[in-house]
């Protein structure tokens, strides 16, 4: 048991304070005549106590509400099916390229991630961007919040740019590898070839595969040629049609290296459904303890009192008799 505000459990000092001052001012009254003999038999009488002990237990329950007693928390153990993921994004500036409507690949890559977040409910998340370096955005956890609004601050240019596979790959690995689940997952999605970075991505792979993670590879492009940038002006991106190079070969060798799976995006439907298709692939059952929040028990104390309290005047109305 806790208190919110144990510093009025103080106040409790002052109910034997009240009890010995009302005895003494009881020792000290004068009986006269017959008041004696009613006097006599009240003390005979174990009534005459009950109103006080109301009013006394009345006080204590009242301030130990006051006080904002709460319990402790319930410890519950959830067992769910789910797996760990860490979702590993490109962003570099070729993500900007605007062959995926009604945007670029980028945002549909964001939009679809968002979607594919909200339909978990007991997956635990990570997220890693990569560009010519590769940064991780957010370590897996369970507060989908967090990994949306994490999603949504993406933007190109926050790394170099360039495309370092292995790099982002070996940062998602080395988020999973001392995860406790038995199914751990790298979802990555990627525009381009390996072009920068100091890991191989094959490496990567196979580290990935010792550390029993699957890696599911989507290449995100049109095939033939895109609206791509080439590079700043005053205005902004400047953009040329240029040939859509992804090293699919590479993908899907990650892939099979793993015992995952490569996916190809062509347009933002196919990349709608790829994300559904991976979330049906893996589940695996996983133990969640969640901790329940007790609040403030108030309401018993109060209401306790207050029948302690009407106990009380009704005996003092009827029962026991005051002697002036």
């Amino acid at each position: 048991m806790t208190f919110v505000r144990p510093w009025l459990l103080l106040l409790l000092l002052f109910i034997p304070f009240w009890w010995w001052m009302r005895r003494r001012r009881r020792r000290h009254g004068v009986l006269h005549g017959s008041s004696g003999a009613l006097a006599e038999t009240a003390r005979r009488s174990w009534w005459p106590w009950i109103p006080p002990l109301c009013r006394a237990l009345t006080l204590t329950l009242w301030i130990v509400a006051a006080a904002g007693p709460k319990g402790p928390g319930e410890k519950l153990v959830v067992r769910k099916n789910g797996i760990a993921i860490v979702i590993a994004i490109d962003i570099s500036s070729s993500m900007l390229a605007e062959d995926f409507a009604p945007s670029n690949r980028l945002e549909v890559a964001k939009r679809e991630a968002i979607g594919f977040i909200r339909g978990r409910e007991s997956d635990r998340i990570g997220l890693v961007a990569f560009a010519a370096e590769a940064l991780t955005q957010v370590p897996v956890t369970l507060d989908y919040a967090v990994l949306e609004r994490a999603v949504n601050e993406i933007r190109i240019g926050n790394l170099e740019d360039g495309t370092a596979i292995g790099s982002g790959l070996a940062t998602a690995v080395n988020r999973l590898r001392r995860i406790p689940e038995k199914s751990k997952v790298v979802l990555l999605l990627t525009d381009g070839e390996n072009n920068r970075g100091a890991i191989d991505p094959r490496t990567a792979a196979d580290a990935a595969a010792a550390f029993g993670v699957k890696v599911y590879t989507v290449g995100v492009g049109t095939e033939g040629e895109a609206r791509i940038p080439t590079g700043r002006g005053l205005n902004g991106f400047r953009y040329e049609m240029l040939p859509v190079r992804i090293d699919e070969a590479l993908l899907r060798d990650i892939a099979t290296r793993t015992g995952g799976r490569y996916f190809r995006a062509k347009d933002s439907e196919a990349l709608s459904r790829i994300f559904r298709q991976i979330d049906a692939l893996e589940t695996s059952p996983i133990e969640t303890v969640r901790f329940t929040r007790n609040d403030e028990t108030t309401r018993p104390l109060l209401l306790a009192g207050l029948g302690l309290l009407l106990l009380e005047l009704i005996l003092a109305a009827t029962r026991v008799v005051r002697i002036p």
